[in-house]
């Protein structure tokens, strides 16, 4: 199979991101099992665009899209990574290596948006009926991150009000 641009992107994003969880996992034991299930459905989402399954688009979308969001509205992690990330350049010492991984995480979710909906734009069928699926997978993805964290990591829970209304305390 040959790969297109489409393809390349979620690879090396997914990837980037699976390896972020890992490093991430390896730092902070507790969040270890949280983080296998989460790598998933990244796993999945490349998998299924490879077979040329428009799921894998949609899952990849909703997935990513969903992370990067969260990381900006309902936390602080990326805006604290970059801050980490301009001390280490100023100073040359990086003191939270565990923050700064929040930037090439966000990064590699944004190039698996990017390749994810390049690649379902480059079908040749897009019925309308696409959007009910979408909207349907972005549920149950939201969903299983929901499940994970209320398995796995109880505490995480609390993002999602602020997810709602980001305003919120």
């Amino acid at each position: 199979m040959q790969f297109r641009y489409p393809e390349w992107l979620i690879l090396v994003g997914g990837s980037i991101f699976v390896s972020v969880l890992a490093l991430s996992a390896y730092w902070e034991k507790d969040i270890r099992w949280l983080h296998f299930f989460q790598s998933w459905m990244y796993i999945a989402a490349l998998a299924l665009v490879l077979v040329g399954s428009r799921w894998g688009c949609f899952i990849g979308v909703a997935a990513a899209a969903f992370w990067d969001y969260s990381t900006i509205f309902g936390t602080t992690f990326f805006f604290n990574g970059l801050e980490q990330l301009s001390l280490w350049v100023r100073t040359g010492h990086l003191a939270r290596p565990d923050i700064l991984i929040a930037v090439p995480a966000w990064i590699a979710n944004l190039l698996v948006v990017v390749g994810c909906l390049c690649a379902y734009f480059q079908r040749p069928e897009k019925p309308w009926s696409d959007i009910a699926r979408f909207l349907v997978t972005f549920g149950l993805t939201t969903a299983f991150f929901a499940l994970d964290m209320a398995l796995f990591q109880p505490l995480y829970l609390s993002i999602f009000p602020r997810l709602l209304h980001p305003h919120l305390p």
